[in-house]
Formats: structure tokens, sequence, C-alpha cells
């Protein structure tokens, strides 16, 4: 905001209160209330008025307060944002940046648990990405400021505490790109968000137990990243998929379908994804903790999967 005046924020209690999660605490006192945009409870009109101030040469950034919030808005997300660059011939660019956190937390209910990437990943004419880390919250944050498309940026309820040293000077993360994680020889493991560190919890198990599993975080959930992959696959030549989006027509399902198109060839063994069961996530914590992929479950998986 400081390097562009063009950028502004634009939801539910992002100005004086800080946001609901602090995301963007201290941001109304540095840069004025009409850049950090307090909004009534209206995810359809804050977010229509978003992709409007777009087409005008602004960048907004809109915060879903929640990621299920933001189905109200869908009809503007879609019909609107992903597609007017292409339906008014190139007359206008919506550079705008949809935000918000997601997934399942630690018993926040079925209404505020939801993991909507493959809702969204089916609109034409938008980019979606997945932050992990402190580093590539900014770097993907950054890029999708200034990008000059629509870019949905899942956060995770769960990540907002991590802390990890990044750098002062400027950088952005390419978000059309996976991260190397951990390079292996064994098995292809690809996953994103919150469940890198299930994957890398159930790592440790296996390099003890003698498996060399590589580790990719996919971060870029629209388009895939089929050159990092690819390559990976056609080393290892073994894949599972650990995510938590549901099970079906989920992330792990377009994935699955996109490696058996172009990598088919150079699998050894069919591709096994670890999803979230089909079911509203539940209330009580031990039966939500079941709903969703735990790092033993990646463990046997891989075990299985190599033999």
């Amino acid at each position: 905001m400081g390097r562009d005046p063009t950028v502004c924020v634009i939801g539910e209690d992002v100005g004086h209160y800080g946001g609901s999660y602090k995301v963007t605490k201290g941001l109304a006192d540095k840069y004025g209330d009409l850049r950090v945009l307090d909004t009534p409870i209206a995810e359809n009109s804050f977010t229509g008025m978003g992709i409007g101030a777009a087409m005008t040469g602004l960048r907004p950034v809109i915060e879903g307060m929640n990621m299920g919030f933001l189905l109200l808005a869908f009809n503007q997300i879609s019909n609107n944002c992903g597609m007017l660059h292409y339906t008014s011939g190139g007359q206008f660019k919506i550079p705008v940046v949809i935000r918000g956190p997601g997934g399942v937390g630690r018993q926040l209910g079925a209404e505020h648990s939801q993991r909507l990437e493959s809702y969204f990943q089916s609109i034409p004419g938008i980019q979606m990405v997945a932050c992990s880390t402190p580093y590539n919250a900014k770097g993907l944050m950054k890029a999708a400021i200034r990008s000059e498309n629509p870019v949905i940026l899942f956060e995770h309820v769960l990540l907002y505490n991590l802390k990890e040293r990044i750098p002062d000077e400027d950088y952005i993360c390419n978000l059309e790109e996976a991260e190397m994680v951990r390079p292996g020889e064994h098995v292809t493991i690809l996953t994103y968000s919150r469940m890198r560190y299930h994957v890398m919890q159930a790592a440790k198990t296996l390099v003890n137990k003698g498996y060399d599993p590589e580790v990719i975080d996919i971060r870029s959930l629209k388009p895939f990243d089929l050159h990092t992959i690819g390559n990976s696959v056609k080393k290892t030549h073994r894949v599972l998929i650990v995510e938590e989006c549901m099970r079906t027509g989920g992330i792990g399902a377009s994935l699955t379908s996109a490696i058996n198109e172009n990598f088919q060839d150079y699998l050894d063994a069919p591709i096994v994804c670890l999803s979230s069961q089909d079911v509203p996530t539940p209330y009580a914590g031990t039966l939500e903790e079941w709903t969703v992929v735990q790092p033993a479950q990646i463990v046997t998986a891989v075990e299985q999967l190599c033999q």
C-alpha cells in the first residue's frame, strides 16, 4: 500500500478493529478510512463494489472474514470478476485480490470450517493460490496485488500464528509455481496449505522407516504447475496427494486427472488421494479430527504405495 496508492482494502472489520484475525492491524491508522474501508455485513455488495473499483483503476484487496461467507458473493466472483475482461473484449482489467481464512480450525463448526477451493476452481478467468508459510504468504500476496488478473488467495485459520524470519528486501513469489519442500526419490507427495505440516510430520516418520519422500507444496491451485509436478513424477513414479479439500470434486480430483492425462506413462502405481471426508465438519473435537487427514494416514498410504 505504501508502494502503490491505488491499492485499497475492503471488508468487514478490516479497519480500526484490524481484521478478525488481525491481518490488517494498523493499516487504518496508517492509510486512512478511504483506503482501508470497513463495510456492512453484505459480502455480495462489497465484493461487487471492489470489482467495480478494479474496473476504474484501483487495486482492491477484498477480505472475506471467513471464506464460507464469500459464497454470498459467488455471482460477483464468477459472472463479473472472472469474466469481465473477456466479455468486455479486453476493455476492462480486474486487478483484484480476494482473500480470507478458511479450512478446518479448532471446533469452529461446519459453516466456519469450509474449504472452498474447488468451488472457485472451475471459474474461468481467475487464478488461485494457497499460502502455507509466512514467507510465501507475503510473496504470494504481493504478487497477487501486482497482477493484472483477479486472484483468490486462500489462507488457513490455523496458520496465522506461524512465525518465520523473512527477508527485509522486496520479493514476490511466482503465482504459477509450486515449491519444492523436500527432494526425495521414492514417492511424490503433493499438498498445500495446512496439510503441508501434516505431510512434513509424516515425512519424519517415513525417513526413519527407510523411505525418501519428495514433498511439493503445489501453492498454485489454478493453474497447476505441471512442469514441477511432472519432473517429480518422472523421477519417483508414484504420487500421493494430501489435501484438506473434500474428496468429491476437490482439488485432488482435478490434480489426479491432470497427472493421469499428462504423465500416466511414468506412473508405476495408481495415484492415491487422501482428502477430507464428504461430511459437514463436526463441532466435537475428536469427530472434527477424524474428518481431516492425519499424519499416520499419510505414513500408511506411502507404505502401501511403495510396496
